[in-house]
């Protein structure tokens, strides 16, 4: 008999139990489990990225998690290509995945396709961003607008980051960034996403977040920072920003005490989940939004879901 030909999706907020739900489901109905987390594609990054564990991994069949050097910068397009390529290799054993993790671009990139946008020169986005940082977000968006007028109906005033993406488009390739998206479309058809998302109440999210810091440390995370900073990696690269780096590194070289280490880290791990439900409220209306404090209850609720 020949499977059907789906794609399920299991997002939702760091410590809300994804890689625990993806194990037993992936288990009960004999699929793979790719990774859709950023920061798990590093190879020396497990304990601050909550990896899954040897046992998970000797569980069912894991992809991309821990394979890409520190040293190297790893992308949504690469992410994207590698997943595709993955889905088809399984879909042609009559096969399929549960690809889980909470990073909100990655299933995106996947369900509507990614932008392809040429490379731009690294010079001319140095001097966008120089500029950026100079006359200030405001006065940097009136002149996006004036550049490019289609921004006013898709980007906030406040959104620095895409503001200097759309310019930078605009600037090289005179093109609307907003019309290279509109030609953009996923490489499946939507019929093929089973889409579940993990809406854990905020307040145990935070309980749950504590919880997870404090293992981290029983587990080794100043070691594992320590060898991070031994490696002497280039300042630009997006794994830097792995909450738990900076924090880690001050404590070790003395501006923070142990306690105040854990704090901040818990603070930051709150303020980015509160990112990813706002990405799920504005990019992830059409999931399914599961949830129940008892695991079984859970489960059942996302097979049915998938069925």
């Amino acid at each position: 008999m020949v499977r059907e030909k789906k794609i399920i999706l299991l997002a939702g907020p760091s410590a809300s139990g994804k890689s625990k739900l993806a194990v037993h489901l992936a288990k009960n109905l004999n699929v793979d489990i790719i990774n859709a987390d950023s920061m798990q594609v590093y190879k020396e990054i497990s304990v601050l990225s909550s990896r899954p564990t040897s046992n998970d991994l000797n569980i069912v069949k894991h992809h991309l998690y821990g394979f890409n050097s520190v040293r190297k910068a790893f992308s949504t397009g690469r992410w994207l290509k590698m997943t595709t390529n993955k889905i088809n290799q399984l879909w042609s054993k009559n096969r399929t995945a549960i690809i889980v993790g909470g990073t909100g671009l990655y299933f995106k990139a996947l369900t509507d396709g990614l932008v392809e946008i040429p490379d731009i020169p690294i010079n001319l986005r140095k001097k966008i961003r120089e500029l950026h940082k100079k006359i200030g977000q405001k006065n940097f968006f009136v002149k996006l607008t004036k550049l490019d007028p289609l921004v006013k109906q898709f980007l906030s005033p406040s959104d620095s980051h895409r503001s200097m993406r759309a310019y930078e488009v605009k600037k090289f390739t005179n093109k609307s960034f907003f019309l290279f998206a509109n030609e953009t479309k996923s490489k499946f058809e939507k019929k093929n996403f089973k889409k579940l998302f993990i809406n854990i109440p905020r307040a145990l999210s935070h309980k749950k977040v504590d919880e997870r810091v404090e293992k981290m440390f029983k587990k080794g995370a100043v070691e594992e920072v320590k060898k991070f900073l031994e490696m002497e990696i280039n300042k630009e690269l997006s794994v830097n920003k792995i909450i738990g780096i900076k924090e880690i590194k001050d404590y070790i070289e003395g501006r923070l005490t142990l306690g105040k280490t854990k704090e901040l880290i818990k603070l930051k791990t709150r303020q980015y989940i509160k990112r990813q439900f706002t990405w799920a409220r504005g990019h992830m209306r059409s999931w399914n939004m599961i949830y129940s404090p008892n695991f079984n209850d859970l489960f059942k609720q996302a097979l049915e879901k998938i069925s």
